[in-house]
């Protein structure tokens, strides 16, 4: 299903990075690095003393939403790679608008900074909390049983 969010816009995926980038140092961060591969692209930030990684998927430029027309035409090379390129800016556009919104909750003390970052946090070794946790929920959905990862104390008991 093709994204709605920013389907038609015109922004580039540079300015959207730059924009980006510009929110963090707002925002108090203070690195900003990124990278892409083919199929995706790398941002990362520190702020408040953590590692932030997001991994943003970049559409195949082979799926059929962009080969073929919405009226089932075969699209020229040209045609393909712009309908390509409008999907990867919307992409990028969504990004943008998370981490906005991300900071500006974590400002307005709605949340905190490790509540809304926490999955994206980079622990040593390099894998994300979200790489860490995810298969450990999975599995424990799978068998009913919590993994002791998952096992931590509820903030009642913390607190006596």
């Amino acid at each position: 299903m093709p994204n709605t969010y920013a389907a038609k816009t015109d922004i580039s995926t540079s300015r959207s990075r730059d924009e980006i980038e510009r929110t963090l140092a707002r925002y108090g961060a203070k690195q900003f690095a990124y990278g892409w591969s083919a199929d995706q692209a790398v941002l990362g930030f520190v702020a408040k003393d953590r590692q932030i990684r997001f991994v943003l998927p970049l559409p195949d430029p082979k799926e059929r939403e962009f080969t073929v027309s919405p009226t089932g035409r075969r699209r020229t090379a040209d045609a393909a790679r712009a309908a390509w390129e409008q999907a990867c800016r919307a992409q990028w556009r969504a990004l943008a608008l998370v981490i906005k919104a991300k900071l500006q909750a974590v400002e307005s003390g709605i949340v905190t900074f490790e509540d809304e970052f926490a999955m994206h946090m980079v622990l040593p070794g390099g894998a994300t909390v979200r790489e860490h946790l995810l298969p450990a929920i999975a599995e424990a959905y799978e068998t009913g049983e919590v993994p002791t990862l998952l096992n931590v104390p509820r903030r009642r008991e913390i607190e006596q």
